[in-house]
C-alpha cells in the first residue's frame, strides 16, 4: 500500500534544519551526527527534501498506527547521499484527524 496522498505530502525544511540536521538539538543532534557523516548539512537540505519525497511517493507502507493526534505512517527506503553512499532510512508520516495531507514526522538510518 501506498501513503494516501503522498504526492501531497508536507516536508518542512524548518524541521530538517532545526531538527534532523542540527547539531544542537536535544534529540536530533544524533540523527544530525549520522546525515551529516553522508553529507546532508544545511547547504544542501533541498537534496534530503527530494530524498524523503522520492521515498514518500514511490515505496510501499511498511506499517501504520493510530495515535490521539492521527495515523502514522513507516516507509523504508533507500536514498544516494552526497558522499556517494547508498543508505537505507525509515521515515515517519502521520496525517493529523481531520486533514488529508500526509506530514513528515522524522527519519532514521535502518
Amino acid at each position: 500500500m501506498k501513503l494516501p496522498n503522498a504526492s501531497q505530502a508536507i516536508i518542512s525544511k524548518e524541521k530538517l534544519i532545526d531538527y534532523v540536521l542540527s547539531e544542537t538539538h536535544s534529540t536530533g543532534r544524533f540523527k544530525a551526527k549520522f546525515f551529516r557523516v553522508l553529507g546532508f548539512n544545511k547547504t544542501n537540505v533541498s537534496l534530503f527534501e527530494k530524498a524523503l519525497h522520492t521515498i514518500v511517493t514511490h515505496e510501499e507502507v511498511k506499517d501504520i498506527s493510530t495515535t490521539m493526534y492521527g495515523t502514522k505512517y513507516v516507509i523504508d527506503g533507500k536514498i544516494k547521499t552526497p558522499s556517494g553512499k547508498i543508505v537505507t532510512i525509515r521515515t515517519i508520516w502521520i496525517i493529523e484527524r481531520d486533514q488529508n495531507r500526509p506530514r513528515f514526522v522524522t527519519v532514521y538510518p535502518v
